[in-house]
């Protein structure tokens, strides 16, 4: 998951014009050690309307924000704001929503305590991430910083022999300057980055990246990279036997360890210190359970075959995306990533995790649905410039849930809390 010199220095220019960079590290490592828990969300088990009522009523106190479509009060009826998101309609799937929280963030742009949705029909995920936050909260909060980003389109063109695809390259380099004219051209959001070049045979993979701004951006870069080949196709010296705009190269909705060594949408990583006697009154284990744990359960990662090593990154991104209107199938790629858990010199226990293909917006696709935009607007993260935001807050989610489920198997309670939450009565 490295980065050349010039994308760092790229990252850090970003994140400076966002905030002030000497600020934000001195925000990092001034960060308060612990705090005291704010009034709790209610909860309960079994669900009850009582229980909804209140827990509304708690987060329009706390957030200043009512739900009328996710609570039911107010009927979808518009059908027409589906274009664009679906094809033979016939109705909605629903899936139950929780909140959890509040998840305490410090990041570029995510700063303060959030209260998260997560849709979900799996029992005991929400009790386990909102154990994990209460944690984290307890602890200071999550540092959560969303580094750099990029999204690619990897077309792929054939030629009948080396010599003809090399003379085709030479031209190509030299183009770099028109094809981000041409970008700029087709969307009023994509930036070309960079391209990159891969040839086996008389194959040719090019690789183009982009910055998409707060959108998800695979159906942008797909128009922007349709276009540059087309300018290709006209202009080049030597034409291609044939060509394809995806050569499945790029790591759209799969887990690649091109994807994992580099960044695929939005790179970001999260941190926390758990003192000794959070995760003892908190989680109910010790920090030596949990870093034994985390390296015995690297190990069977390993062996596994993984890319990457984490417990179930996947678990809070499906519930987070599916109630924000994300493109789901996308947590594939998302959920790659590595956990790392140590202890420390004065017995707590050191936490991150870093996640480089957070593939996420806050416009376009489902994000203007009724109550996925009332899910975004609950973390303040509906519209324009809120996407690196939403990124960090999801990276601070998943710290949460790996804490949680760590401390769960490393105290012999992962069954238990299943048992508990997870099964119908």
């Amino acid at each position: 998951m490295s980065s050349t010199s010039e994308t760092t220095k790229k990252a850090l220019h970003a994140m400076s014009a966002l905030q002030d960079l000497e600020q934000l590290l001195e925000e990092i490592k001034n960060k308060p050690l612990s705090k005291s828990l704010p009034e709790s969300l209610p909860s309960e088990i079994p669900v009850s309307v009582e229980g909804i009522r209140k827990r509304l009523a708690f987060l329009l106190e706390k957030t200043d924000h009512d739900f009328p479509y996710l609570s039911g009060k107010q009927q979808f009826s518009d059908v027409s704001r589906l274009e664009g998101n679906i094809e033979n309609y016939i109705g909605m799937s629903m899936v139950p929503t929780g909140v959890i929280g509040p998840v305490s963030v410090l990041g570029s742009m995510a700063k303060g305590d959030f209260y998260i949705p997560l849709a979900t029909s799996e029992g005991s995920l929400l009790a386990s991430y909102h154990r994990g936050a209460r944690a984290c909260y307890l602890a200071g909060g999550a540092t959560s910083v969303c580094l750099i980003d990029g999204v690619q389109r990897s077309p792929v063109f054939k030629f009948d022999n080396l010599g003809n695809l090399g003379t085709f390259l030479v031209w190509i380099i030299s183009q770099l300057e028109e094809f981000r004219r041409i970008t700029e051209s087709a969307s009023r959001y994509a930036k070309l980055i960079d391209m990159k070049s891969n040839i086996e045979g008389n194959h040719l993979i090019l690789t183009f990246e982009y910055h998409t701004g707060d959108a998800s951006g695979q159906n942008m870069v797909t128009i922007c990279t349709d276009a540059i080949c087309r300018y290709i196709i006209q202009n080049a010296p030597v034409q291609p036997q044939f060509w394809f705009i995806e050569s499945n190269f790029s790591g759209d909705k799969k887990a690649t360890s091109q994807s994992f060594a580099n960044v695929r949408g939005k790179k970001v990583t999260a941190e926390i210190t758990l003192p000794q006697k959070i995760v003892h009154e908190v989680l109910k284990t010790s920090p030596e359970a949990m870093a034994e744990y985390w390296r015995s359960s690297t190990i069977g990662t390993i062996q596994s075959g993984s890319i990457g090593a984490q417990g179930h990154y996947a678990n809070g991104l499906t519930a987070l995306f599916i109630a924000t209107g994300q493109d789901v199938a996308c947590v594939s790629e998302a959920s790659v990533g590595i956990t790392r858990m140590e202890l420390t010199s004065d017995g707590g226990l050191y936490v991150s995790v870093t996640l480089p293909n957070l593939i996420v917006g806050t416009v376009g696709g489902g994000t203007a649905l009724p109550t996925q935009k009332e899910c975004l607007e609950l973390i303040g993260c509906a519209g324009a410039g809120k996407t690196r935001k939403f990124a960090e807050i999801c990276g601070a989610l998943v710290l949460a849930g790996e804490i949680s489920i760590a401390a769960a198997l490393s105290a012999g309670r992962f069954t238990a809390a299943h048992q508990k939450f997870g099964r119908k009565r």
